[in-house]
């Protein structure tokens, strides 16, 4: 059951990208010069809320720029936009359309979502302009190395561009599309919120209530299946309490946690936990160089409080019994003993599996 107690900080601060960090963006091609920075976008002369459907304050809004900055400002995001998608070119330009910028004024990114449109067909699509924090990208490029999903994202200076992540928002689906769906697709998203819950628990990445994750449906065959896929990453290896990784004890997650209690036996769970354990150890395997670079990178760091380090040390060594833990110094050598005891006991029952065999 969700906790209702207080699990995160108040207020998380941004950290800035060292050079080592910097040097690491660079080799894997996340580092682009673009023409348009987040403090570009801040000079909006007005605004107006953004609702949805149900006419409820979505908690962005709409951002309109002096004449004489606009066409600038457009041609700019439309540049980033083939960078992040394409080659660069001009060639695309004129069938481009940025239809909206809207402005987030909830959590700790802020950030500006920038939609696209192409006016031959009238498809559009969205991504995001961030300020950039060191904390964020480790989270973004351990979700592109660790989890089953790809993601597209660019650097520049103190300015990050994301990619969309589609999907229906995680509160959305558990209050109007859950309740329809049918007895063997809540028996499969009970699966899959299991999945989720321990890949973030295994990965260190915090702060999964609803609102920051969606849920993918896909039509397959003759039934629809469902993935579950984080969309904010500004949690990644900050908080001190345990707990704050383990989307379970959310209370904005407590429908999702009593589908798992209502549909699963706890064979099962135990069952769909070791294969989330697995998958991670076999994507740590098979991306170890680049995931060895990235954790140097961390180890090194600092991206969270002396005070979390210690809390999150001392929790894991009660919850994992490891006492290895207990050495670690900074997030990224939490992290890197985490994944090193899921990949060392993933080594271990496999190499048991192959002698008894």
């Amino acid at each position: 059951m969700p906790e209702e107690e207080k699990l995160m900080s108040r207020k998380k601060p941004t950290f800035p990208i060292n050079e080592r960090l910097d040097k690491y963006l660079i080799k894997f091609n996340r580092n682009t010069k673009i023409p348009v920075f987040y403090e570009d976008l801040l000079r909006f002369s007005g605004s107006i809320t953004v609702y949805d459907r149900h006419d409820e304050d979505t908690l962005w809004v709409r951002c309109y720029y002096a004449d004489h900055e606009r066409t600038e400002i457009d041609n700019s995001l439309k540049r980033v936009y083939t960078i992040l998608h394409s080659d660069g070119s001009d060639d695309s330009f004129q069938y481009l359309n940025v239809d909206a910028i809207d402005y987030c004024t909830f959590g700790n990114s802020k950030p500006f979502r920038i939609k696209v449109r192409n006016i031959l067909n009238d498809s559009f699509t969205y991504f995001y302009v961030k300020k950039a924090d060191a904390s964020r990208i480790y989270g973004l490029e351990i979700e592109h190395i660790l989890s089953p999903h790809r993601i597209n994202f660019l650097i520049y200076k103190d300015t990050l561009i994301e990619e969309h992540i589609a999907g229906i928002p995680g509160d959305v689906f558990i209050k109007e599309h859950l309740p329809l769906c049918e007895e063997y697709a809540k028996t499969q998203i009970a699966k899959q919120f299991v999945k989720f819950n321990e890949r973030c628990t295994l990965r260190l990445l915090g702060d999964m209530r609803s609102y920051n994750y969606v849920v993918i449906p896909t039509h397959d065959f003759d039934h629809i299946s469902y993935q579950i896929r984080a969309i904010d990453f500004d949690q990644q290896c900050y908080e001190g309490n345990l707990k704050v990784y383990r989307p379970q004890f959310f209370k904005e997650n407590f429908v999702m946690v009593k589908l798992v209690s209502d549909r699963l036996e706890a064979s099962s769970i135990a069952q769909y936990q070791r294969e989330e354990r697995s998958q991670v150890a076999k994507r740590l395997i098979s991306s170890q160089k680049r995931f060895r670079e990235l954790i140097r990178c961390m180890t090194h760091d600092h991206i969270s409080t002396t005070k979390n380090v210690k809390q999150l040390r001392k929790d894991l060594v009660e919850y994992s019994k490891d006492i290895r833990f207990k050495r670690a110094k900074t997030m990224g050598n939490i992290l890197k003993t985490a994944l090193e005891f899921v990949k060392r006991n993933y080594q271990d029952v496999n190499t048991k599996e192959s002698m008894e065999y």
